[in-house]
């Protein structure tokens, strides 16, 4: 009798040792080794940020509204945008250069769009290219459909990878129910595309019939932070969970990363979701927050300039209005470190090819990090 007693006891406790998680890492504090100077300050919400190949940057505000900015100049962009739908999280979204952008000069930006048949917008991903001081050449890649006047979860961050694929998000527009499990159906995805548009024809669901073939990943709700590890060249995100259950996730072609049949978040009114956390086929988190930090923008630091940052991964707060630095040892969590704490809600963070890492704060505009002497 004592060996059965011992022997479900033992069982038990390896059970709730395996559910034991990553996410129990506790957040530490980090010593003030840095300042902080603001670039640029005359943008509202700096949801998009990228570099041209003369060290000036383009900004982008969520109104719509794009600045080049060169030292102290600053140039307003005629975007020829005419079917922005600014309506709640919706604006304009990601912008990045191709990484052959000298020899091309295409840029690739991502926006709520009305375009389409239905009323309200959904995400769209367009290239242009930067003549002066407008967008000229200007090409749509893909639109999302339908157009809904949901307010929410329209992603979306776009990357290239080592091999010039181009990864892009859209989140699950608030229609948990249909979009992110469904790969007939847009949203609540990750998207692969050739940087002009094609198709890739090793993408997991090109010989799905009715599938949306540009789909790399799904089961997502909405991500608003990718980046390209890099050291692996695989592509890392994060996404919003609803109450609690943020995550970081390591994409997989094909995969199924579950949402909303397993989350480790409820209901913003504290109700259940589901009682799953977990699936056989449905992909864990690396990491999840709980409780949430409505988590916007993401960059593994490289360069020497933060040596005790490097190859480590960086993620804006929302929330709790700090920049969280996850230390890592491959896809392993050691530790998490609360740095620029207070600093207000984070939108983008990127490296910078100076080598020093740049945020936007909503409110505040673009902010540089300078790590002390």
């Amino acid at each position: 009798m004592k060996t059965n007693f011992l022997a479900i006891f033992l069982l038990f406790f390896f059970i709730s040792c395996a559910q034991v998680k990553e996410n129990d890492v506790k957040i530490n504090p980090t010593q003030n080794s840095y300042s902080f100077e603001t670039v640029f300050a005359d943008v509202s919400i700096p949801w998009a940020l990228t570099w041209l190949p003369d060290g000036s940057m383009l900004v982008g505000d969520k109104s719509g509204d794009v600045t080049h900015v060169k030292g102290d100049q600053a140039t307003p962009i005629t975007t020829g945008i005419d079917d922005l739908y600014p309506r709640g999280q919706g604006g304009l979204l990601d912008i990045v250069t191709h990484p052959n952008y000298a020899d091309n000069g295409w840029l690739y930006i991502t926006y709520s769009s009305s375009e389409g048949e239905g009323e309200g917008g959904n995400t769209k991903l367009i290239r242009t290219k930067l003549d002066g001081k407008s967008f000229t050449n200007t090409e749509v890649l893909y639109k999302a459909t339908p157009n809904t006047t949901a307010g929410v979860h329209f992603g979306s961050r776009i990357v290239f990878d080592k091999d010039g694929y181009l990864y892009f998000t859209i989140g699950d527009r608030g229609n948990r129910d249909e979009n992110p499990q469904d790969i007939t159906r847009d949203g609540g995805k990750t998207y692969r595309l050739h940087d002009d548009g094609g198709i890739p024809d090793d993408n997991p669901f090109v010989n799905e019939p009715g599938a949306k073939k540009a789909t790399y990943s799904y089961g997502h709700r909405n991500q608003q932070g990718i980046d390209m590890h890099p050291e692996t060249g695989k592509i890392w995100s994060h996404e919003h969970g609803p109450k609690g259950g943020d995550e970081i996730n390591v994409h997989k072609k094909g995969a199924n990363y579950g949402w909303p049949v397993i989350t480790y978040g409820v209901n913003y009114s504290g109700t259940t979701i589901t009682e799953e956390t977990e699936r056989p086929g449905m992909e864990q988190p690396l990491y999840y927050w709980t409780p949430s930090i409505a988590p916007s923008g993401m960059a593994f630091v490289t360069g020497d300039n933060y040596p005790e940052w490097k190859n480590h991964l960086l993620v804006g707060s929302l929330k709790f209005q700090y920049l969280e630095l996850v230390k890592l040892d491959g896809e392993k969590i050691l530790e998490r470190k609360k740095i620029a704490e207070n600093i207000g809600r984070l939108r983008t963070v990127k490296m910078g090819p100076d080598g020093f890492v740049y945020l936007g704060v909503e409110g505040k505009g673009i902010v540089k990090i300078i790590p002390k002497q």
